[in-house]
């Protein structure tokens, strides 16, 4: 399984928490008909992207990106200790299997410059803390933790209305350490890190893009979850906040990178996760590297 890869001056290694079936494509693509999952579930199965049930098979990772001058987390996953009762496979977990991805890749967590989040759910967030002496501390000690304002806005109005567990144990924490920066969307890390707004899973989700002078690679996120999505933009998660901006902002994604040597490093793509885009037909495709 390919872990890591170069690109420009860039090294990106993938941090691994699980790599497991979700939720059925049928239920977790509502626009997605059984006609059209008949047609692609040969290649989807290939790709490790669909079981022999017509379950996506999803990765929940980070990436860890070493430019000349910092070391950059992107998306904290899952994490320990965390009551998530609606997502058995990651309520309360206490294994080791981040940390160890993490050493494993030659990192530990005091190495960790900056963590970039391109959103702030569940699975997106949930390292930015752990549970010290009953306590939520950030899990990266020396890192500013980099949140959009849109974003933070959005989930700190949501949390006012009824409590909202992961900003409450996985990012307020963060703010009140002092490490946050909660930036506008031409806030950029040097000169290999910007911000690329990609609205519509969430009101203020972002990819982020790295290269001097030009993308090397791109981080999506959650602007898509599988690749059938690539093949069929127009294809919205069930869990997007506006399913129609979140496809067409998906297919202005896919038309910027189509053809390009961008490396594009999707969030949940089955390993390895990461590929250049190119045209298929009215889609398109992640071709892995």
């Amino acid at each position: 399984m390919k872990l890591n890869f170069t690109v420009g001056d860039l090294t990106i290694h993938r941090i691994i928490e699980q790599e497991t079936t979700f939720l059925p494509a049928l239920e977790m693509l509502p626009g997605l008909t059984p006609e059209v999952l008949a047609e692609n579930r040969s290649w989807m199965q290939k790709a490790g992207a669909l079981d022999d049930k017509d379950v996506l098979i999803l990765c929940f990772q980070s990436y860890v990106v070493k430019t000349p001058h910092h070391t950059i987390l992107i998306d904290s996953c899952i994490g320990n200790d965390k009551p998530r009762p609606q997502r058995p496979k990651w309520n309360m977990k206490t294994d080791d299997t981040y940390l160890r991805a993490l050493a494993g890749a030659g990192f530990t967590p005091g190495d960790i410059d900056y963590v970039m989040c391109t959103h702030l759910h569940v699975d997106h967030v949930g390292w930015n803390t752990r549970l010290e002496n009953g306590r939520w501390v950030p899990t990266f000690p020396k890192a500013r933790y980099v949140f959009g304002k849109t974003e933070y806005d959005y989930w700190t109005e949501q949390n006012a209305k009824a409590p909202v567990p992961p900003f409450a144990d996985s990012v307020l924490p963060v703010v009140e350490a002092r490490q946050a920066e909660i930036v506008r969307d031409d806030h950029a890390i040097g000169d290999h890190a910007r911000i690329l707004p990609t609205p519509g899973h969430t009101p203020g989700h972002v990819a982020f893009t790295f290269g001097r002078g030009k993308d090397d690679a791109v981080f999506s996120g959650d602007l898509m979850h599988s690749p059938l999505q690539t093949r069929y933009p127009e294809l919205s998660a069930k869990f997007d906040v506006d399913q129609p901006q979140a496809a067409a902002t998906r297919r202005g994604f896919m038309e910027r990178y189509c053809d390009t040597d961008t490396l594009c490093c999707t969030a949940h793509f089955p390993s390895p996760s990461a590929g250049r885009i190119r045209r298929a037909g009215n889609g398109f495709s992640c071709e892995a590297i």
